[in-house]
């Protein structure tokens, strides 16, 4: 009798270890798509993302997947790649910019979206309905880098006190009326009565004519409008524009790794963090509708007192006090 028990007993355990196995094999490993710019610039903030997926108990590789899709510059591959991450089944897609933003809402209906960085404000550009109730399938940090155009346009006008025409850059848009933020910045630019010059850049090889309109226009400063395509040109825009000597100001730390002059941004870092709480709520079965999207509540700015030199300019003691990191 005792020998019949030991043996059921034997094969109890033997059944349950073989059924935890299984089911081990068998757990599902969330699967995250991530649509970005490009990866040698994403690469600061994806590694900011998985440090925050960390703090919730997730490892890439372990208990976790990323697939990553890079549109590179070109607007016409977003929709595919967008499409690519829908057919992986991801859990999750997250996105890197309005570019992309879009092009994943476009693409799906059900499968979450979080946006690690909008690139513009997501309620004007109809991707949400509003911050408290997105509504839909998509969520997270709504940027309002595009809106910043009037704050970077007053620090150019305290460097340069003097200064009255100003040359800003911007890529193309599928938005009629060019990339949201503008007219803000116009308005900002009557204030200080400063005359806005407008140059679209849709290529690398519209940059020599532009530069050289805007030194025959007498330009005396230049400003970046954020978006996906300019920030691709980075190194040249930095190398034209200190080859006329103009003051500048960049919309992200892209321009930095260039020696860009001045950079006023958002901590776009933070957002990216900040999207893996979205990530982890969604997977334990959150909508994304029932997560308030969120301003972003850090912003910096980056002064780079060696490209001062090259130009010849002295910046204000008061601007560089308020700069958050100055490079010397």
């Amino acid at each position: 009798m005792n020998g019949k028990i030991t043996v059921l007993a034997l094969c109890a355990l033997l059944f349950a270890l073989c059924f935890s196995a299984q089911a081990q094999q068998t757990k599902k490993i969330a699967r995250i798509g991530y649509l970005g710019n490009r990866s040698s610039s994403d690469g600061p903030w994806i590694n900011e993302f998985r440090a925050g997926l960390s703090e919730f108990g997730y490892v890439e590789g372990q208990n976790i997947s990323v697939e990553y899709r890079y549109w590179e510059g070109k607007l016409e591959r977003l929709p595919e790649l967008a499409a690519e991450l829908v057919r992986l089944n991801c859990d999750v897609l997250l996105t890197g910019g309005v570019e992309a933003t879009e092009a994943a809402k476009n693409a799906t209906k059900t499968i979450p979206i979080v946006m690690a960085f909008s690139g513009a404000d997501p309620v004007r550009r109809g991707i949400i309905t509003t911050l408290a109730h997105p509504g839909g399938n998509i969520t997270g940090l709504a940027s309002i880098n595009a809106d910043l155009g009037g704050k970077r346009l007053e620090l150019l006008k305290e460097v340069v006190p003097k200064l009255s025409r100003v040359a800003l850059l911007w890529g193309p848009t599928r938005q009629s009326g060019g990339p949201t933020g503008l007219e803000e910045t116009q308005a900002v630019a009557r204030f200080l009565r400063v005359t806005i010059q407008s140059f679209e850049v849709k290529t690398r090889d519209d940059l020599e004519a532009v530069f050289r309109t805007a030194a025959k226009e007498h330009s005396g400063a230049l400003m970046v409008h954020p978006g996906g395509i300019v920030g691709f040109y980075a190194k040249r825009i930095v190398e034209l524009t200190e080859k006329i000597g103009l003051p500048s100001i960049y919309p992200s730390l892209t321009f930095a790794e260039s020696g860009a002059l001045m950079i006023y941004a958002e901590d776009r870092l933070a957002h990216f963090r900040r999207a893996a709480w979205y990530v982890d709520k969604i997977l334990k079965g959150a909508k994304p509708a029932d997560l308030p999207a969120e301003r972003p509540k850090k912003f910096f700015l980056v002064i780079n007192l060696n490209a001062a030199k090259r130009i010849g300019l002295t910046v204000p003691p008061n601007v560089l006090a308020r700069a958050d990191k100055v490079i010397k």
